[in-house]
């Protein structure tokens, strides 16, 4: 059962002053998990199962504010951890807290370390919210804006999966310097580990042998692919490709969240029922990334990671002005080539796979991370540093990937997983 504490309610058992008196083990560091949003708290979860066998740790988690905060409330339900309410986060003390994002982070009471919560700092959003003065805009993740507050660095330390982006954050925020450290990419080291199961991933799509997946993947907001033609070009991708191709679509979580699981389920019920294979948000995406022929995106993560795993990316949307022209997605626009809307389809794809050359994707992954299968290992020794506990037993070797879940869709007005 989860242990969640309402506004209101006393502090839970193992947070308590008096909490020697009624918890049934007595732990020495208590770590928060600081959730933003279900993507950065997914990505917090390869941080935090790295203390999984430590009786000595207790790790707490909190939903903190962010305007993308739909889901994560289900999202910590189903961890089945103590979940604090942000209220009394802010007014307890932890030894560590770990995040993904950066609003409110300087209201805890705790040393802070800050992962990226997607591939790198790819990135340019806005120089600052409302209320306060606007700067210039920046790379998220690397910018003075979301790294320093009131003249004070908040982050005790920033953790970076390339050493390239060192420069790229004293370029952007010198004074964060001495906080960074490069530890490495969990998602890069897990589609690395799923290689070898790629044909359970292309059952669980229900891929034939001898078909060609085609993934579509979009990111969230005005710039992504779904924003722009997307719905257009997925149709095309149904209705243009002959038999012996399957065309799969794994959307950003912002999007299901954004708009509601019903909506989402509901707007891909006709294509759905004519062979999309809809991704479900709520399994683990790097299996259909590596069971991917082919994948057509945008300006995400996916993208980027897609680079890894010797299929041909194509951009249908690549908006310029949110990407930042010194990074490694930048870099894969150069080279990806565009899948046009409105134009047929299977030669656009045909074409892209007779000019693929593995070395400038090569080059790009690469850049994702310069700690290779080194991410458990460097975040495990950054946490222990941190919560000065000498790290027991052997490094958790790297799991590949759960098998991804489809949408099911069987009558008109019914959708079930």
């Amino acid at each position: 059962m989860t242990v969640t504490m309402l506004e209101g309610q006393g502090l839970p058992v193992p947070v308590r002053l008096d909490a020697d008196r009624w918890a049934t083990r007595r732990v020495r560091r208590r770590v928060l998990a600081v959730v933003h949003t279900v993507t950065s708290g997914r990505r917090l979860l390869d941080t935090v199962r790295l203390l999984a066998d430590d009786w000595r740790v207790q790790v707490f988690f909190t939903a903190a504010p962010d305007v993308f905060h739909c889901g994560v409330a289900d999202f910590l339900a189903e961890l089945k951890g103590v979940v604090l309410p942000w209220s009394q986060a802010v007014q307890t003390v932890f030894d560590l807290a770990v995040a993904a994002g950066h609003g409110g982070l300087h209201e805890l009471h705790a040393p802070v370390v800050v992962l990226p919560h997607g591939a790198g700092h790819n990135k340019v959003v806005p120089g600052g919210p409302r209320g306060r003065a606007v700067a210039a805009p920046g790379v998220y993740g690397l910018s003075r804006q979301r790294l320093v507050r009131d003249g004070v660095l908040v982050p005790e330390t920033i953790v970076l999966a390339h050493h390239d982006e060192l420069e790229r954050l004293r370029r952007a925020c010198p004074e964060a310097l001495p906080a960074a450290e490069v530890v490495g990419d969990p998602c890069h080291d897990r589609v690395v580990a799923s290689g070898p199961a790629r044909a359970l991933y292309r059952q669980a799509l229900r891929t034939g042998a001898g078909e060609r997946l085609v993934l579509v993947c979009s990111t969230w907001g005005p710039g992504s692919l779904l924003a722009g033609g997307g719905r257009e070009l997925i149709e095309s991708l149904v209705t243009e490709l002959p038999p012996g191709h399957r065309v799969a679509a794994l959307l950003h979580p912002h999007v299901w969240h954004t708009h509601s699981e019903w909506q989402v389920r509901n707007w891909f019920a006709g294509l759905g029922r004519r062979g999309l294979c809809v991704v479900d948000h709520r399994a683990d995406w790097v299996g259909a990334l590596v069971a991917a022929d082919f994948v057509v995106g945008d300006h995400g993560s996916v993208s980027l990671y897609a680079a890894m795993t010797g299929a041909p990316v194509l951009l249908a949307r690549l908006p310029d002005a949110d990407v930042d022209p010194g990074s490694p997605l930048a870099e894969l626009g150069t080279f990806a080539p565009r899948l046009r809307v409105g134009r047929p389809v299977l030669p656009q794809l045909t074409h892209a796979a007779a000019a693929y050359r593995p070395e400038p994707y090569a080059r790009v992954a690469a850049r994702i991370t310069s700690e290779p299968g080194r991410f458990a290992r460097n975040m495990r020794a950054l946490l222990y540093r941190k919560l000065r506990l000498r790290a027991p037993g052997p490094v958790p070797a790297e799991r590949p990937a759960g098998l991804p879940r489809v949408l099911t869709y069987d009558e008109p007005g019914s959708v079930v997983s």
